[in-house]
């Protein structure tokens, strides 16, 4: 694990907290932002904060690529959002906001692969396309339709 993951999942465990078992959560029974419905045979009440971490770096950060990304509050966002929205539909909106944002021409299939991530580092402004991959995170929780959770979300967003 390395410096720029270290900072992320910093970040991450403090917008996740700790334990929740809220039944109005889709994702059920939660801790340190791991849920139940992800991992069934996971003794949630008893996971550790290095487990949890030793999670995301797995199934997450080192999975997904998120630190070939090369501006880290874009990497640190892609990883927080598919961590609580799903990494192929946050991973579809950073490659819309590229497309949005003027950047190379890429296919949004959900998946981070080396076009993507070319036309990520290379896009000739990186604080845009934050904001464009932000702005339709919003979209999305808003379309959700949720009035419990949308605070929360968009706190998340803008972290």
């Amino acid at each position: 694990m390395d410096e720029k993951f270290n900072k992320a999942v910093e970040k991450l465990l403090e917008l996740e907290g700790g334990y929740v078992n809220d039944p109005a959560d889709p994702g059920g029974e939660t801790k340190f932002g791991i849920c139940k419905r992800s991992y069934p045979d996971l003794n949630i009440a008893e996971l550790t904060r290095d487990e949890a971490i030793a999670i995301y770096y797995r199934d997450w950060w080192d999975k997904y690529g998120y630190g070939k990304i090369e501006y880290d509050p874009l990497a640190e966002k892609v990883f927080e959002l598919a961590v609580n929205m799903g990494p192929r539909k946050a991973h579809g909106f950073l490659q819309a906001a590229v497309l949005l944002s003027g950047g190379k021409h890429i296919k949004p299939d959900g998946i981070i692969g080396p076009k993507t991530l070319d036309a990520v580092n290379s896009h000739k402004c990186e604080r845009y396309l934050l904001a464009r991959f932000r702005l339709l995170a919003i979209k999305h929780y808003v379309n959700l339709n949720n009035p419990r959770f949308l605070a929360g979300w968009v706190k998340r967003v803008l972290a």
